[in-house]
């Protein structure tokens, strides 16, 4: 009797603590809440912190005060590695909204198997809406199909929209890296299109004209495409332009009214000029960026000097500069042409800030095919395509996140660069050739039958030469230490000349052809561009489009934010072939695994109850 009032007296003292710790466990997760609608904080135990979001990106998803929506275009039936791709974007957004309510998002299929009409009239607009469609290869069991897919988002934001593409596409690639490289440029693909959807003043980008450069249907894609975060203009320097003779026309101080500027005194000239310089740096200083794409004709002193002080009040450049003139077009009547050195007027600005561009074309191995007709059948010409060695393909290796896991850049008639010694500009090249790569010094012959012959790779012994660098930190004036023209001494006390620039970073390119998209004539003789990078005859795309993008983001971004795209993490895809030799072993273990140890557990609990209860009894 004894024994049983004790073991009653214990179940009572195990029931209050029971009770008790219940109750405290329940005050415990109440705290924790409260505390935690205050204090924000997640742990990423992840090998390669994937669900960890950079810090500019996190200020910006707080800063946030109206809904950002992402309509994603990655729902359907896909392979294993797309719908990895599917759920690591939704795990993004997730953590994004994490951070901001103000995020929403929604996943649409843009193929509807009961309906391929209106599947098509929304494939049409999402390309008219700037997202680019990819031809996917599905094999399954039942044998092999196509599937036009549009593996992009559409992101709005109070009535603006920008598209965002979210496979990064690379030559030669496996589905595997392509889609591992896709993923790891998540983060920065949403965050750019936030930042730049969300700003309140769009940053303006210059191409500059009046040279030569390429034509508003040559650079008509890289524009467009541009337009979608920054303001975009062309603009002309040249002292014959619009602005210059209406500056002219109504200046107080002159009587002069002629549009012919070689009828007027040099002294009353160089006046005018000098005021109206003044006025085009105020003017120029306006643009956050600005790009001179391929010209052919020199530049003046005067513009140097505009261009120079815009760089040392901290303006970006992207520069592509073609230090020899060679084109396809001399080939299409003609077996051979001549590559020629141009005078453009800038190698002496280009080497007091760090690079010389060489009066040379690089041959590459690794090139671009371009077809050759070699025979006719039933009178019609056959053609083949074959490596042109005056067109490499740049793979680049660097880590840089201009470049990281980009497609291959198409060059056409590139040089190299050399750079220079300057302790005050870090140099970063950026394209590079292969190692199979060589120079030929000016005057080139350009011949198309050395397509018939395969190269002697003894030859290409000069690696690795320079296409693309970048340049940060501070550059030294070209008019440092020098006496500035007449134009310019009337109003250099106004002007504030610099002989060094403020911390600043540039881009140059030697080869104009990497930002010059490939037009096509239509039935009505409308010029029609083309998407930068793609190739007509090939067919191919190719990466000059992210390679410029990703460059003016960089020289106009925040550092901070285009870091992210070098976050890395490796993508744990599933081993088909062992899937489809053990696949009902794998089903069968799937299914009765969690049976087994959910039976194993309750074997042991009940065994320990029954020899604890059995102890108690004795």
């Amino acid at each position: 009797m004894k024994d049983k009032t004790i073991n009653t007296n214990k179940r009572k003292q195990i029931k209050k603590f029971n009770i008790i710790f219940l109750l405290l466990s329940f005050l415990v997760i109440i705290f924790f809440n409260i505390i935690g609608s205050y204090l924000f904080f997640r742990l990423d135990l992840t090998a390669e912190k994937r669900f960890s979001l950079s810090p500019t990106t996190k200020k910006m998803l707080r800063e946030l005060d109206d809904i950002v929506f992402f309509k994603v275009f990655l729902e359907g039936e896909f392979p294993a590695d797309f719908k990895k791709m599917r759920n690591e974007t939704k795990e993004t957004l997730d953590e994004f909204r994490a951070y901001s309510n103000f995020i929403q998002y929604e996943f649409i299929n843009p193929n509807n198997p009961d309906d391929p009409k209106e599947s098509k009239n929304i494939q049409m607009l999402l390309m008219e809406k700037g997202l680019e469609p990819t031809q996917l290869y599905i094999d399954d069991e039942s044998g092999s199909s196509q599937q036009v897919i549009f593996p992009g988002a559409i992101v709005s934001y109070k009535g603006k929209e920008v598209p965002v593409q979210l496979l990064n596409t690379q030559l030669g690639a496996s589905s595997e890296s392509v889609i591992n490289n896709s993923i790891q440029a998540l983060e920065y693909n949403f965050a750019h299109a936030i930042k730049k959807i969300t700003e309140p003043r769009k940053q303006k980008i210059g191409f500059l004209t009046g040279h030569g450069e390429l034509d508003q249907y040559e650079t008509a894609d890289i524009i467009r495409e541009l337009s979608n975060y920054y303001t975009v203009k062309r603009i002309q320097m040249s002292p014959q332009d619009e602005d210059f003779i209406s500056f002219v026309n109504e200046n107080p101080n002159s009587s002069f009214v002629t549009t012919d500027t070689n009828n007027i005194s040099l002294e009353v000239n160089d006046k005018i000029i000098g005021e109206y310089v003044k006025l085009q740096l105020e003017w120029i200083k306006e643009f956050d960026a600005l790009v001179i794409a391929k010209p052919s004709e020199a530049y003046s002193e005067r513009e140097k000097f505009i261009l120079d002080q815009y760089i040392m009040n901290g303006g970006k450049m992207l520069w592509f500069i073609d230090p020899l003139y060679a084109s396809m077009d001399s080939l299409v009547n003609n077996t051979w042409t001549i590559g020629f050195s141009q005078k453009i007027n800038l190698d002496d600005q280009l080497f007091r800030y760090g690079v010389r561009l060489n009066n040379n074309l690089v041959q590459d191995i690794k090139a671009a095919a371009i077809p050759l007709e070699t025979g006719r059948i039933s009178n019609q010409p056959q053609y083949t395509f074959l490596p042109w060695l005056f067109f490499p393909l740049i793979m680049s290796e660097s880590n840089h996140p201009i470049v990281k896991n980009l497609n291959a850049v198409k060059c056409e008639f590139a040089s190299s660069i050399d750079i220079l010694d300057n302790e005050n500009v870090v140099k970063t090249p950026l394209l590079v050739t292969s190692q199979n790569s060589r120079t030929l010094n000016a005057p080139v012959t350009i011949e198309l039958n050395i397509l018939r012959n395969k190269p002697d790779e003894r030859l290409f012994n000069k690696p690795n030469q320079n296409i693309s660098v970048l340049l940060e930190g501070r550059f030294e004036s070209l008019f440092k230490n020098r006496l500035l023209p007449t134009a310019f001494t009337n109003v250099a006390k106004d002007i504030n000349v610099m002989n060094e620039s403020v911390p600043n970073k540039m881009i140059v390119v030697s080869d104009g052809d990497i930002i010059k998209n490939q037009v096509r004539t239509n039935e009505m003789k409308e010029i029609i561009p083309l998407p930068l990078g793609f190739d007509k005859w090939t067919r191919q795309t190719y990466g000059n489009k992210d390679f410029v993008l990703n460059a003016i983001n960089y020289l106009c971004d925040d550092s901070e934010l285009i870091q992210a795209r070098t976050k890395e993490f490796k993508i744990r895809l599933l081993d088909k072939n062992k899937i489809s030799k053990n696949k009902l072993q794998l089903q069968l273990l799937n299914a009765l695994l969690p049976i087994f140890l959910v039976l194993i557990v309750a074997i042991i609990i009940i065994y320990i109850r029954r020899k604890k209860f059995t102890a108690q009894k004795k």
